[in-house]
């Protein structure tokens, strides 16, 4: 059975996660969250005890190392060699070297393979900078999810006031403009928008809007979920 797979690539702060998330759900589809599987490969190296400068050491231990994405009861569940790791990824010192490792081109080599074996398995929707250029090319569905930098700033201006978080939105917006430009600059897989792919400027539509307009376009290339989701919709 051939599985049907959903792209969704962008810059930081367009709402890709918060999209695929909620699309994925409603289709029954698995939501490949590759920032998890970075930080489980992260979690492996912790407990090697590698250094995370050393690339020749990092790239050694990421033979052997199976990372997977599942879900039990509607709760997504990340697999370190079999092991249920997802509560132990979110720490800081797992974040930081997640950090640290992620732009070793071994690393994202091995989870690249990972993410692939993955959609080959199961129906997924999968986020990230390069999942419709360099994971999955032949994907067919590729969004180019975007939004201002003003609006992405304002988004995240909001989210840390809502924690108590004090912010210079003008800040925000400098570290969103050089966070775009190391993205879509850095040497391996960089961040631009497949040949193939749909762009959606997220800047003045709500989350409706988006899901619909990725499910409209999913319907069009033979999704049955989708074509049923928008029935659902029509309907309520």
């Amino acid at each position: 059975m051939e599985h049907f797979n959903i792209a969704i690539d962008g810059p930081a702060g367009a709402g890709k996660s918060t999209i695929a998330k909620l699309a994925a759900k409603r289709l029954g589809f698995v939501y490949v969250d590759t920032g998890a599987m970075y930080r489980t490969m992260a979690l492996h190296f912790l407990r090697e005890g590698i250094d995370p400068k050393d690339e020749t050491a990092v790239g050694a231990a990421c033979a052997g190392v199976d990372v997977t994405i599942t879900y039990k009861d509607g709760v997504q569940q990340v697999l370190l060699n079999g092991e249920n790791v997802s509560g132990l990824i979110r720490s800081e010192e797992v974040g930081n070297m997640a950090s640290a490792i992620s732009g070793y081109l071994p690393v994202r080599e091995k989870l690249v393979e990972l993410q692939k074996e993955l959609a080959k398995r199961e129906n997924v929707i999968m986020d990230g900078r390069d999942i419709g250029t360099c994971v999955l090319p032949e994907a067919p569905v590729k969004i180019y999810l975007t939004a201002s930098v003003s609006v992405r700033a304002g988004r995240r201006y909001k989210e840390l006031a809502d924690r108590g978080v004090r912010a210079d939105i003008k800040e925000i917006e400098r570290d969103i403009e050089e966070r775009d430009y190391r993205d879509m600059h850095r040497e391996h897989s960089p961040l631009m928008q497949a040949e193939d792919a749909i762009l959606l400027d997220n800047s003045e539509m709500t989350l409706e809007e988006v899901v619909r307009r990725i499910f409209a376009a999913a319907a069009e290339r033979g999704c049955q979920a989708a074509a049923h989701a928008l029935r659902e919709q029509e309907e309520q």
